[in-house]
């Protein structure tokens, strides 16, 4: 081993205990505060990696400047030390990103999405996700422009790069015209509250819940479980419905077409019995009225209210089937029939043909009409009977 290297040994070695030495002392600060605050002991652990590979680049980089073996060879000892920068942006980046991911991740432990109400925590999330990426784009975003300002001749070319950034940022927003709508779309989306995570809305005529929120695009779960895919832009340009904007609780209707002779009084009193028999119904809205009651059917509709929207729809099914089943027992005169009226009916007599008459044939009066209109008198002898 030549004297360079003898000589670089204990300083390396050096700065590795010092690296050691200080990841030991955060450990154990950090243990300790992790007693008082969850916080710190879940950011510890998730941050300790990258914290330690940190370390561990630095000290490489310090040894190395400090004392390198290879200075007489100066091509290698430039890409070493364009190494070890590279490390510690790449190091320092991923650290900073698990620093804030721990931070996002903690601020949502403290939104529970199977509460009850949980319009709070949706939004939160929301919110949560966008910043997520954006930070995370950003992070690496700075990080690969660092790791590129390294490398020798990169950053002679900054000037050229700057003067032509006017053409560029042309063409770029003219090429990138929908995905930067998309972005402003999804940021709009995120700070609106127009949607949020798990609300239940109804889009091209389907209905499901926003399962996932991008920059560029939404994810609605329908309820036979397809996902459809969606463009930001499509919630700021396109009308559509959102059940659980300010709160879950939704009213619904349930309406049958039944005969004259149902029992509007009867169908209440049922309702009122079966409702607080399910634990679906909420206890705050319950109403039965005619509607209409024309073209021989009696519209009925019920009203009842639950928690949120898949409560409700299976409510509604529930209050359907026990209807159904009152109606065919209790009421068979409310179900729907069409009546059908017979009508018996005699045909017309035919005259035989001694009686039959017309108006110019049958009688001598028939035939002295048609000699008045034809002209033509019928030949007659001397007393009055026809000639043959």
């Amino acid at each position: 081993m030549s004297d360079s290297w003898r000589d670089f040994a204990p300083t390396l070695g050096i700065a590795l205990v010092n690296a050691l030495v200080v990841a030991a002392v955060v450990a154990l600060v950090t243990r300790r505060v992790g007693r008082r605050y969850p916080m710190a002991r879940y950011l510890s652990r998730t941050a300790a990696t990258p914290f330690r590979l940190l370390l561990l680049v630095i000290a490489c980089a310090v040894a190395i400047s400090r004392d390198a073996p290879w200075s007489e060879r100066e091509e290698l000892g430039r890409w070493v030390e364009l190494a070890m920068h590279i490390g510690i942006i790449v190091t320092a980046a991923w650290l900073v990103g698990a620093i804030v991911l721990s931070l996002e991740d903690t601020a949502l432990r403290h939104y529970r999405l199977d509460a009850a109400d949980n319009l709070l925590a949706r939004r939160a999330r929301t919110q949560t996700a966008v910043i997520r990426r954006i930070t995370l784009v950003a992070i690496v975003a700075l990080a690969a422009g660092a790791v590129l300002l390294s490398f020798p001749g990169v950053s002679a070319a900054g000037a050229s790069v700057l003067a032509s950034a006017g053409i560029i940022s042309v063409i770029a927003a003219v090429a990138a015209q929908s995905t930067l709508s998309n972005l402003i779309a999804g940021l709009q989306i995120a700070f609106s509250g127009s949607i949020r995570y798990g609300d239940a809305v109804i889009v091209e005529n389907e209905w499901g819940w926003v399962d996932e929120i991008t920059l560029s695009y939404v994810v609605v779960r329908l309820w036979d479980d397809r996902n459809m895919v969606l463009p930001a832009t499509y919630f700021t340009t396109t009308p559509f419905q959102n059940w659980t904007r300010k709160t879950s609780e939704l009213l619904g209707s349930v309406e049958f077409d039944l005969d004259w002779r149902v029992s509007p009084d009867g169908m209440r009193a049922e309702l009122d019995r079966i409702l607080p028999t399910t634990e679906l119904w909420d206890g705050r809205t319950k109403v039965l009225q005619v509607t209409d009651a024309v073209n021989g059917w009696v519209r009925i509709r019920i009203l009842v209210t639950a928690k949120d929207a898949p409560t409700l729809f299976d409510l509604r099914c529930f209050v359907r089937e026990r209807m159904i089943d009152w109606l065919q027992g209790a009421d068979e005169g409310g179900l729907p029939r069409f009546r059908v009226e017979s009508v018996k009916r005699t045909a017309p007599r035919r005259p035989s043909e001694e009686e039959a008459t017309g108006l110019f044939s049958g009688d001598q009066q028939g035939d002295d009409r048609a000699a008045r209109l034809t002209g033509q008198q019928p030949a007659v002898d001397e007393e009055g009977n026809p000639r043959e």
